[in-house]
C-alpha cells in the first residue's frame, strides 16, 4: 500500500514540474504502463491530474489542491520515516 502511495506522490510531483506523457512517467516510476495508467486514473478521479491535448499526456490540475495534497503527503511520508527510524533506535 505504501509503495502505491509513494509512486502516486512521485507522479504528482513530476507532473507539478511540467506536462508528461505516460511513457515518460513509466520510465521514471520504473513500473509498467498498466500500473502507471492505473495510478493516473486514480489521480484523475481525485481531481489531482488531468489529460492535456493528447490522451496520453498529463499535467497537474491548476490551483492549490494538487500542490497542497502533494505537500501533505510528503509530510506524512517524512513523519512515517522518522517514526520508523525512532523504532529502530529506541
Amino acid at each position: 500500500m505504501k509503495a502505491l502511495a509513494i509512486q502516486r506522490l512521485f507522479i504528482v510531483d513530476e507532473l507539478s514540474r511540467g506536462e508528461r506523457c505516460v511513457c515518460e512517467l513509466t520510465e521514471m516510476v520504473g513500473a509498467d504502463v498498466s500500473t502507471v495508467s492505473k495510478h493516473l486514473a486514480v489521480l484523475k478521479d481525485a481531481g489531482l491530474v488531468l489529460t492535456t491535448g493528447a490522451a496520453s499526456r498529463f499535467s497537474t490540475t491548476s490551483g492549490s489542491r494538487a500542490s497542497s495534497t502533494s505537500s501533505a503527503a510528503s509530510r506524512r511520508c517524512s513523519e512515517e520515516a522518522a517514526r520508523g527510524q525512532e523504532a529502530l533506535v529506541g
